[in-house]
């Protein structure tokens, strides 16, 4: 925590108002402060997401939301990333926040309970483009707003989440509203009220996953989030305690209200430091049951044809979000527990994209494992735990466990890993050249003067 956070924290009290320590906090972000891990853990953030936006650039979502902004038409003055051209700043925040999320593929944060860079990048760079901001100031409200994020996760959770309302909308909002906050350095009253007009337009349900409207939720957030704080600044009024107050996002959003937790020291120093990242397309709550496959398909010869059943254990909570139990599309596919553990035990690339289709979905192998695929909820279990049971035809059974909710603690080996995921998403999308150029762009973002080379550079 900052030192104006903490001296915050102890003339205000950590329950009464979190609002303000929150974005005083946001405010007090600089670069210099920040840890050189840290720093790379926020340039690995960006390079994900730039692989997972480029990657979705002719998502059907992404079209639809394209041709109803040129329609709309806007002042263009921030870059659509992949499919090039320009559209207002709140545009290019709500549609390459959507692009970004379309995939399912990006990181994701266990405190927030979300997605967080998904709603932060697309604010800061639409409002950058243009305007001189140098990597540096990038960096340093990404860090900002990604550290809100997961605060207000844990003022909220856990019902906040369970009750149905998708913390990557509704806590995305207060995140990209945070980051760019600092980015046009409010003031700290200013600050509080771009929380109060986030606030009151976060949103976003769980019933909804499945469908295009889950990926949207991330394009909403940053656009949210960016108008609150570009409305703030012009003077635009709200409260400046929405997270605490009577009828406010708390009391209306939750039955939990954990200010201390929330404002106590982040794991590890910063909650960034426990973002995980994606390596199958799929739902978060699908890596697990996949990777305890990985683990059996490695360590045993198992024959598809002669598996007889597979059990699977997994917190109960995952039935909310990811148990859809005969998926017809693509998109139903990602969240499906058993059809991607009948993928993983068919040899589908779970880390391809294309391999979450309709074809994919309804081929009749992959649908005869999936209807062998038996889960068992349970009580209090971590949301990212598998244990898995695999019954052959010779009696023999196979036992796997995973946690995908542990961090990478190298980040250089993450590094490598982050790297071959975005050439393999982004070179097919801009060729090799750009691909190279850009990443070589992130990777030394802290010494661009202005960010306008990685949106120019991002495009087809």
């Amino acid at each position: 925590m900052s030192a104006s956070a903490a001296a915050a924290l102890s003339s205000v009290g950590t329950r009464s108002a979190p609002t303000a320590v929150l974005a005083q906090q946001a405010l007090a972000c600089e670069f210099d402060s920040l840890p050189a891990d840290v720093v790379e853990l926020a340039k690995q953030c960006l390079l994900d997401w730039f692989a997972v936006t480029l990657a979705a650039w002719d998502d059907p979502l992404v079209r639809i939301l394209i041709a109803d902004t040129e329609e709309e038409g806007g002042r263009p003055l921030a870059t659509l990333v992949g499919r090039g051209g320009k559209v207002s700043r709140l545009q290019a925040a709500l549609v390459n926040g959507a692009a970004s999320h379309a995939l399912d593929y990006d990181d994701v944060n266990l405190w927030m309970n979300g997605h967080p860079t998904v709603t932060i990048v697309p604010a800061l760079l639409a409002q950058a483009e243009g305007n001189k901001v140098s990597g540096r100031e990038i960096i340093a409200a990404f860090v900002a707003g990604y550290e809100t994020a997961a605060r207000i996760g844990w003022l909220v959770q856990p019902s906040h989440y369970r009750d149905g309302f998708h913390a990557t909308a509704t806590l995305g909002a207060f995140a990209s509203a945070a980051a760019c906050a600092r980015l046009l350095r409010l003031d700290a009253g200013r600050a509080a009220t771009a929380f109060g007009i986030a606030g009151t337009q976060a949103a976003g349900l769980k019933s909804v996953f499945g469908t295009m409207c889950k990926p949207l939720h991330a394009g909403m957030a940053a656009r949210a989030g960016l108008a609150a704080a570009r409305w703030a600044a012009r003077g635009f009024t709200s409260r400046g305690d929405i997270l605490e107050c009577p009828q406010g996002f708390a009391a209306t959003h939750s039955h939990d209200f954990n200010a201390d937790k929330a404002l106590g020291p982040a794991p590890r120093g910063f909650h960034i430091r426990n973002n995980l990242f994606k390596y199958h397309a799929a739902c978060y709550l699908t890596h697990a049951p996949i990777e305890c496959v990985k683990f059996l398909r490695l360590n045993h010869d198992i024959d598809p044809a002669e598996v007889q059943r597979i059990t699977l254990r997994v917190d109960g909570e995952t039935d909310k979000v990811c148990n859809i139990q005969k998926p017809a599309t693509g998109l139903e596919a990602k969240f499906s527990l058993k059809l991607t553990t009948a993928f993983a035990l068919a040899g589908v690339d779970t880390a391809a994209m294309e391999s979450y289709s309709a074809a994919n979905a309804n081929d009749p192998q992959v649908v005869q494992l999936r209807d062998k695929v038996d889960i068992q909820f349970q009580g209090g279990w971590p949301h990212t735990l598998a244990e898995m049971d695999v019954e052959l035809a010779d009696g023999r059974h196979l036992e796997a466990r995973h946690d995908s909710g542990v961090p990478e603690d190298d980040v250089v080996r993450q590094s490598e890993k982050i790297v071959a995921k975005y050439r393999a998403l982004a070179t097919p999308v801009i060729g090799a050249q750009k691909a190279e150029a850009l990443l070589a762009n992130v990777q030394r973002l802290e010494a661009l003067d202005t960010i306008d080379a990685l949106l120019a550079g991002a495009v087809r």
